[in-house]
């Protein structure tokens, strides 16, 4: 709309000084024209804005001159603390709240803080999203952060990790993002967003436990998931290269207990896994860096696996499917 822009104008000026027609055009993704139609309809409303000319020249506001106009709106007050993650604003739908939450913080600052403000956002920049991640469908995001504020219970079709679906009602308590994937916490449950494949916000509300803390439970529940997760043992032997592997070729939680139990090379130890079909293609990326002593059945797969390696790259007939 055409008044908020003119906010926006006035609020550039106030917290960057001079800046040209083509930068204010750039920044609010309009035409320099409308800018100068911008300006004009803020000098006739009494701002006191002028233009210097020149190759240095563009538009700024009287020294001195501040407007009061800095107040955060409802929208722009819930985006605040995503004003330096514009991907995950943009997924729930606060991207231009963000923005503008920024401009106005900006404007508010004095001058020195202001400066150190923008030195800041044009030094640091946080990526969420993993490498090489694709994007998860998140159709409900929004609607679930609705809910999250305005306290309401909602019905939802949910499909679990074994394809099996189940409807449940919950009460959303809070959204996660955790390396590009959006959770929420539903009764005190952890949920994926892009498993939720029907959502039904209901008219009935609930209260907030008084004791909840999302990040006190998201770190209690995020221990006791890898844990959970990884609550099986294989009994192994690595090579020094083999340790030194581990910090990169595993997940983080498996690095982080082989770094906890610190063994040497050639000593024993109990290998962290989901299970033994998941055990032998991580040790396998060690190639001969790692021995599996226990227990048989997967030391018999690790060797299987090798010979039919051996087999593929001595010579032997290739399988129908490497033609």
């Amino acid at each position: 709309m055409k008044s908020s822009r003119l906010i926006q104008v006035l609020l550039l000026l106030q917290s960057r000084g001079r800046m040209t027609a083509d930068e204010l055009a750039a920044r609010l993704e309009v035409s320099p024209r409308t800018i100068y139609r911008d300006v004009e309809a803020l000098g006739a409303a009494g701002v006191p804005i002028y233009a210097d000319r020149g190759p240095a020249g563009g538009y700024r506001l009287v020294d001195g001159y501040r407007t009061r106009l800095t107040g955060l709106t409802s929208g722009e007050a819930r985006s605040l603390f995503l004003t330096g993650l514009p991907g995950p604003a943009q997924e729930l739908g606060l991207q231009e709240f963000a923005a503008a939450a920024q401009l106005k913080l900006l404007a508010a600052l004095p001058t020195e803080l202001r400066a150190r403000a923008e030195q800041i956002r044009q030094r640091f920049h946080l990526d969420t999203p993993t490498w090489f991640r694709g994007d998860e469908p998140t159709a409900h995001l929004a609607t679930i952060a609705d809910a999250v504020w305005e306290q309401r219970r909602v019905r939802m079709t949910y499909r679990r990790w074994g394809q099996q679906t189940v409807t449940r009602e919950v009460d959303p308590l809070g959204l996660v993002l955790k390396a590009g994937t959006w959770y929420f916490v539903g009764s005190l449950r952890t949920y994926r967003v892009s498993r939720v494949l029907e959502l039904e916000v209901l008219d009935e509300t609930f209260d907030r436990p008084d004791d909840f803390d999302l990040a006190a439970f998201w770190a209690g529940w995020s221990e006791e998931f890898e844990a959970r997760m990884y609550g099986e043992r294989v009994t192994v032997r690595m090579t020094s290269a083999g340790l030194d592997k581990a910090r990169y070729l595993l997940s983080g939680h498996q690095a982080q207990v082989v770094a906890q139990l610190a063994p040497q090379p050639g000593e024993e130890f109990g290998f962290p896994t989901e299970s033994l079909r998941h055990a032998l293609p991580d040790l396998l990326k060690f190639g001969p860096d790692v021995e599996v002593v226990a227990p048989d059945e997967l030391r018999r797969e690790v060797v299987a696996a090798i010979e039919a390696m051996h087999r593929l790259y001595n010579g032997a007939k290739l399988p129908a499917w490497f033609r």
